[in-house]
C-alpha cells in the first residue's frame, strides 16, 4: 500500500484501476475530466488494461457501459452535472436491464443559470432510476468506495449499476493524502465479474431485448428492481465489514460523530459535513451536546438505521445542498418519512438548506443552525424551511439588482431617442 496526493478525480480513477475494469466509455465535462484523462493516459502507455473509447454524448456514453455490461465485461465510466441529466433517459432504461457497472457522478450545479460550482440537484435527479448511490465527503471515500461499489452492483441479490458521489471542485480538485491499496490485495477483494446468465458471444448470439410490457407484467419487474435496491443494505452492511479487515478503513451506512448523548443532531451528505465536524467539535467545547449523521448510502435509503440513531433526540437540523422547487430539501423529505409515526421519533425536524451554486457553509451558521434548532425544542414550534444567506448577500444581491434595473432603464431610453 503506498499513500499519495490525490485530487478526487484522482482517487475515482485509481478506483476504476485497481477494479480491473475492462471498458471505459467517455464523455468530458467540467469538473469530471480529470477521471477521464488520467484512465486516458494510463491505457495509452499500458499502465491499465482496459479499452477507452470518448462517446459523442452522455447519452450514448451509458448506453455503451450497459451494453458493454450485459456482454459480460466489468466497466467504468464518469459524469457530472447536466452530462448526467442529458444521459437521464438511458439511467432508467439501463437500471431496467439489470447490467451492473459503475459510475463516479461529480457533482455540479445545473442551469439555468449556469454555474461551474457544486451542489447536489444534480444526483438528487437521479435518486429514482433505479442506480444505487453512495456519496462521498472524502478522496480516500472515492477510492474506496468506487471498489466497493463494484462489489454492490455484481452481488446476485442486486445485479443494478451503482453511482459514486462526489462534491465537484471542493473534492474533485482538492488533493488529500491517499491510501491506493497493493493492486493484488484490491483485484482479491473486488474479485472477478461473474457475468451469470448476462452474455454475449457472436457465436452464440443470444436475445436480450426487454419486451414492451404493460400492466401487471411491468409493475412486477419494477418491483423486483426494489427489492433488488433494498438488498443493497444487507449487501452493503456485509461489504463494510470485509472491507475493514482486508484494508483497515470502515464505511458504515451512515457515518455517526458524537451522536451517542447528542441532543441536538446535524443530518447531511457530502464534503461539506466534514466541516459541520469542525462546527461539532468547537460546539462540544462549550458543553452543547451536539452531533452529525452523514448517510453514504442514498439509494437504498437507510431508513431503518436512520430510526436507531435518531431514537429519543430532542431535535435533528437537515442541510440539503439540493431544493426541490415549490417543496423543500431532499434529504429532509425524506427523513421526514422515514420519522413519520415513530414512537421515539425526535420531537423537531428542521430544514436547512445551503451550499447551493458551491455557496460556502460558514462555522458560524452552522452554530445559527444548532441555535435555531434548540429554540425550536424549547418552544415546540418547527419553524419554516431556512435558506441560508447572510443579510449582507442580500445586500449585495440588491445592489446587483439595482444596478441592473438602471443599466435597463438607460437602453430602453435610448432605443426610444433613436426610434424618435
Amino acid at each position: 500500500m503506498t499513500r499519495s496526493l490525490l485530487t478526487g478525480n484522482g482517487a475515482a480513477a485509481w478506483g476504476a484501476r485497481l477494479a480491473l475494469s475492462d471498458y471505459v466509455p467517455a464523455f468530458p465535462i467540467t469538473p469530471q475530466t480529470e477521471i477521464i484523462e488520467k484512465i486516458s493516459r494510463w491505457t495509452e502507455r499500458g499502465e491499465m488494461d482496459a479499452r477507452m473509447v470518448t462517446m459523442e454524448s452522455e447519452h450514448s456514453m451509458i448506453t455503451a457501459a450497459a451494453s458493454a455490461a450485459a456482454s459480460g465485461i466489468r466497466v467504468f465510466s464518469a459524469t457530472s452535472s447536466q452530462g448526467l441529466l442529458y444521459g437521464m433517459e438511458m439511467l432508467y432504461t439501463v437500471s431496467g436491464w439489470r447490467a451492473p457497472f459503475v459510475l463516479v457522478n461529480v457533482s455540479r450545479g445545473l442551469a439555468s443559470p449556469i454555474t461551474l460550482e457544486p451542489d447536489h440537484n444534480d444526483i438528487m435527479a437521479a435518486r429514482d432510476c433505479g442506480f444505487l448511490q453512495i456519496h462521498c465527503a472524502t478522496c480516500q471515500e472515492v477510492l474506496d468506495s468506487t471498489l466497493m461499489a463494484y462489489r454492490l452492483a455484481e452481488d446476485q441479490s442486486i445485479r443494478l449499476p451503482v453511482i459514486v458521489n462526489m462534491d465537484g471542485f471542493y473534492l474533485s480538485f482538492t488533493r488529500e493524502p491517499v491510501e491506493i491499496p497493493q493492486a493484488e490485495k484490491a483485484a482479491d477483494f473486488v474479485g472477478e465479474y461473474d457475468p451469470q446468465n448476462i452474455r454475449f458471444r457472436a457465436s452464440s448470439p443470444v436475445s436480450q431485448a426487454v419486451a414492451v410490457l404493460g400492466g401487471a407484467p411491468y409493475s412486477y419487474f419494477r418491483y423486483e428492481s426494489h427489492i433488488a435496491a433494498q438488498n443493497g443494505i444487507a449487501v452493503y452492511d456485509q461489504l463494510r465489514v470485509e472491507f475493514a479487515e482486508t484494508f483497515g478503513r470502515d464505511y458504515p451506512a451512515i457515518e455517526s460523530y458524537c451522536c451517542e448523548d447528542a441532543d441536538i443532531v446535524i443530518v447531511m451528505l457530502g464534503s461539506f459535513a466534514t466541516k459541520a465536524q469542525v462546527a461539532v467539535d468547537q460546539l462540544r467545547k462549550t458543553g452543547v451536546k451536539v452531533g452529525l449523521l452523514r448517510p453514504r448510502l442514498l439509494r437504498p435509503f437507510p431508513a431503518a438505521l436512520f430510526r436507531e440513531l435518531l431514537s429519543g433526540k430532542s431535535g435533528v437540523a437537515v442541510v440539503d445542498q439540493n431544493i426541490s422547487m415549490g417543496l423543500g430539501g431532499v434529504l429532509h423529505t425524506e427523513l421526514a418519512g422515514a420519522l413519520y409515526g415513530q414512537a421515539d421519533a425526535p420531537r423537531q425536524l428542521l430544514s436547512f438548506i445551503g451550499g447551493l451554486g458551491g455557496r460556502d457553509i460558514t462555522l458560524e451558521e452552522f452554530f445559527e443552525i444548532v441555535s435555531v434548532t434548540q429554540n425550536a425544542v424549547a418552544q415546540q414550534k418547527t419553524p419554516p424551511p431556512r435558506l441560508l444567506y447572510t443579510e449582507q448577500e442580500m445586500r449585495e444581491m440588491r445592489k446587483l439588482q439595482a444596478a441592473a434595473s438602471v443599466e435597463r432603464n438607460e437602453l430602453n431610453n435610448s432605443g426610444a431617442e433613436t426610434n424618435g
